[in-house]
């Protein structure tokens, strides 16, 4: 898809890999809408993924300056780390409910009202009507001791890549997921410089942290190649996690 002067929605775009992504959609003369918790400068929602309210007034930005939606990057999302049976006994079940609410449900809300607007619009040469870019992680097939909550959640979106590819292919829509191996964001900003290193370290090449650049630049391959869809692009360095 030619991406040139259409708007495209990123969520968590104000920080992160949405951050690198609505730059580099910027740079590439797409027209991001922003959708997230804290405001992001020119045409940005402050709002909740969860809200269909929210999504909807991002939406709607987006038809009513560039004449439709035309893409999503969903990058919103959240961290938690814990055992399911801890020092204190089980963990609070609302604990894991609020990662697969804000990591899934999330998801779910945005793409099912994102794809509905995108159906609307008329198909380019090509037949396509709109790229959905969503957001999963190598946990979902790694996960690590004291992330089933966010490795649930993660594997619950590359789930749902391929039916909603094929679901949505009559109408010109493709869906794709990326999922990153370690990366420079803020769920790794509390880190110690010597820690993120030592992270950096565990992956084959290059040995460092994910810039979120590179997942900017997977973003917009995705757009480009019309032949990627129903797919789960690792975006790794070749990492594969220890328990």
């Amino acid at each position: 898809m030619n991406i040139q002067g259409k708007a495209i929605l990123v969520t968590g775009g104000a920080s992160g890999l949405g951050e690198a992504t609505v730059k580099a959609l910027r740079e590439s003369g797409a027209h991001p809408v922003v959708l997230d918790l804290q405001p992001a400068g020119e045409d940005s929602v402050a709002g909740s993924v969860l809200h269909a309210e929210d999504v909807e007034r991002a939406i709607h930005i987006a038809v009513s300056t560039r004449g439709g939606l035309h893409g999503v990057v969903h990058c919103a999302g959240m961290g938690a780390a814990g055992r399911t049976i801890g020092k204190d006994g089980p963990m609070p079940l609302e604990r894991f409910e609020k990662v697969i609410q804000v990591n899934l449900v999330g998801v779910f809300n945005v793409v099912r009202l994102a794809a509905a607007a995108m159906m609307r619009n008329e198909p380019d040469e090509g037949g396509e009507r709109g790229v959905i870019v969503t957001t999963s992680s190598i946990a979902a097939f790694e996960g690590q001791i004291g992330q089933a909550a966010y490795a649930a959640s993660k594997a619950g979106v590359a789930g749902l890549t391929l039916p909603l590819a094929r679901e949505f292919a009559p109408r010109g829509v493709r869906v794709v997921s990326i999922a990153p191996g370690l990366f420079d964001t803020p769920l790794l900003a509390n880190l110690p410089p010597q820690v993120k290193q030592e992270l950096g370290a565990t992956v084959p090449f290059p040995p460092r942290l994910g810039h979120p650049s590179e997942f900017a630049k997977m973003a917009l391959a995705i757009f480009d190649n019309p032949m990627l869809n129903g797919e789960v692009i690792r975006l790794d360095g070749a990492l594969r996690m220890r328990p």
